[in-house]
């Protein structure tokens, strides 16, 4: 019950963002996405996404600037997830090698909610067994809640004090790029090859 409520509240929250229309004008006055744009975000640019800092797979401090280099898709949950987690990762990497086939490079990062629990070591292992190219990012409690509430990431840890808790968290992939920021976001229903070629639309267009 706690985690069909959770979700709920979750999915509410990005209905709230998606319900108006979100344009990104370019000098001419022209949208140079518009043809690739499968959703509608109210708010402008700035409603999704955002700086953050954090400790990669080895130990390293990085930044938003340093693992977001071109399209980037960035994904936000735990290495103990049951479900959600590696079900969606491995839609991601399926994108990603079809998209490498098409000489479009994107990059796959992962973002944990549960950094108590999932230190560099955890991740280091844990996105090796996704994908080889997919980059984990951790951090204090503060750092990641900071980096989850910029992409409007809903997460609540689940009842139970022992090691073998559940975290509760929105599933949204989001694309993002260089000087652009936020551009796209897929929900769990999306196909590799639909998130495949979304990015390859917008990769087009950068």
């Amino acid at each position: 019950m706690i985690r069909v409520v959770a979700l709920f509240s979750a999915a509410t929250v990005m209905l709230g963002i998606a319900a108006g229309y979100y344009f990104v004008l370019s000098r001419d006055g022209a949208d140079p996405f518009a043809d690739c744009r499968r959703t509608q975000i109210a708010g402008g640019q700035a409603a999704i996404g955002g700086p953050f800092s954090l400790i990669d797979t080895e130990d390293r401090r990085v930044t938003d600037e340093d693992v977001i280099a071109g399209p980037t898709l960035i994904y936000f949950g735990y290495a103990f997830c049951p479900d959600f987690c590696p079900m969606d990762l491995a839609r991601n990497a399926a994108a990603a090698d079809a998209l490498a086939a098409r000489g479009v490079d994107v990059a796959q990062v992962f973002i944990t909610v549960d950094p108590e629990r999932d230190t560099p070591q955890v991740l280091a292992d844990y996105t090796a067994w996704i994908h080889p190219a997919l980059i984990g990012l951790t951090g204090t409690p503060e750092e990641t809640a900071a980096a989850a509430n910029a992409y409007r990431v809903y997460s609540r840890r689940g009842a139970g004090e022992d090691e073998f808790y559940l975290v509760d968290h929105s599933t949204f992939t989001y694309l993002v790029a260089p000087g652009e920021g936020f551009l796209e976001f897929y929900s769990t229903t999306a196909s590799p090859d639909e998130v495949a070629d979304s990015v390859a639309c917008y990769a087009a267009r950068l």
